[in-house]
């Protein structure tokens, strides 16, 4: 990610932060806007090229987007587009980002991590189901409406909407990693940080309270603990905080002991 896109990524951030009138109408907008954009590379390119003016490039948005999104989102893309962006790429995934975060704003006390951490085990639990949804065969909006008719009713409306639309624009990514880059996103959003932690036995609710107070004093955000139970780890723990792993699990020190003794 360049420096420009990290830059743009915080201002819209911050722009969909102070508004007041953000619903899940602005996201599905937003997210049909990402899509538009993915599917027409002439109309990114335009959007993100920063020679051109940038009354010329919110022109472009209110002329190709002015009647089809709502007011709010039509606001929010053009503040997308009112930034430099390291690449075309890169600003439809902001705009990608931006819809995630509207739809996680839309409802503050809904659980969208969990919702989307609990369908990404579902997804690697299903090798069919990551098939169907990961192939680069058949309508997009199938997909979308495949995942639809899996979560109504089971997953918060937020989680709902985000889950199936980011699989209607893969861009080349997994199913898992759609996911996961959704959870980061909503994690933000509410200024936390996920941490995916295994364990060979279910953790108990102190510990899973005790373990998020430790995380988050030493990230200096809130942490929130996605628990993930694997038999092999044998015991201790293996924490994964973005690219940061903390691997206290007893196989690991076993397979350390094994290395040493074979060295």
């Amino acid at each position: 990610m360049g420096g420009a896109t990290t830059q743009a990524l915080a201002a819209t951030s911050a722009a969909l932060d102070a508004s007041t009138s953000v619903d899940l109408g602005t996201a599905r907008d937003l997210f049909a806007a990402s899509r538009a954009l993915g599917d027409a590379p002439q109309l990114s390119g335009a959007l993100a090229d920063w020679a051109a003016a940038p009354a010329a490039r919110s022109k472009v948005v209110a002329d190709v987007f002015g009647s089809s999104l709502g007011a709010e989102a039509t606001r929010l893309l053009t503040e997308v587009v009112a930034h430099r962006w390291s690449s075309p790429d890169d600003l439809v995934a902001g705009v990608e980002a931006l819809a995630i975060r509207a739809a996680s704003a839309s409802d503050p006390s809904a659980d969208v991590e969990g919702d989307l951490f609990r369908f990404a085990r579902t997804v690697a639990a299903n090798p069919e189901l990551e098939l169907a949804l990961g192939s680069r065969l058949g309508d997009q909006r199938a997909k979308g409406a495949l995942v639809e008719s899996l979560l109504k009713g089971k997953v918060s409306e937020p989680a709902l909407v985000i889950a199936s639309s980011i699989v209607q624009q893969p861009r080349e990514r997994r199913v898992r990693r759609l996911l996961t880059i959704a959870q980061d996103a909503v994690a933000a959003q509410r200024g936390r940080t996920v941490a995916t932690v295994v364990s060979a036995m279910p953790l108990s609710e102190v510990q899973t309270d005790r373990l998020a107070a430790v995380l988050s004093e030493r990230y200096g955000k809130a942490v929130t603990i996605n628990p993930v139970v694997d038999p092999a780890v044998i015991g201790g723990l293996r924490v994964q905080i973005a690219d940061d792993v903390i691997d206290a699990s007893v196989a690991s020190r076993m397979a350390d002991l094994r290395h040493r003794l074979a060295g």
